[in-house]
């Protein structure tokens, strides 16, 4: 027979209660009042971007959906032009 671990007061299981209050990101483009993103302002572009060279995610960046769909347009313009690199081997100019 097994134990059950949980401990019961009064018939329903405590759990732990969260401390941390997760704050809801705002988005630094809309905070700026920014309507287009100029893809050869690339210092603006690398924060956007992982360290693999992977377009970061909404949710991760907190920018809303009209600016990443924008700075999505904007990282793949610039890795044409090859102002960005596209994966970690572009960096170090070897494949």
């Amino acid at each position: 027979m097994t134990t059950n671990t949980k401990t019961y007061q009064n018939n329903k299981p405590s759990f732990k209660k969260n401390k941390y209050i997760s704050r809801r990101k705002v988005c630094s483009f809309c905070i700026d009042n920014i309507d287009n993103i100029d893809y050869k302002k690339t210092n603006l572009l690398k924060n956007y971007v992982t360290d693999r060279y992977m377009i970061e995610s909404r949710r991760r960046s907190g920018v809303c959906a009209k600016h990443q769909r924008m700075l999505a347009k904007a990282i793949k313009r610039a890795r044409n032009l090859s102002l960005l690199p596209i994966s970690p081997n572009h960096r170090f100019g070897s494949f």
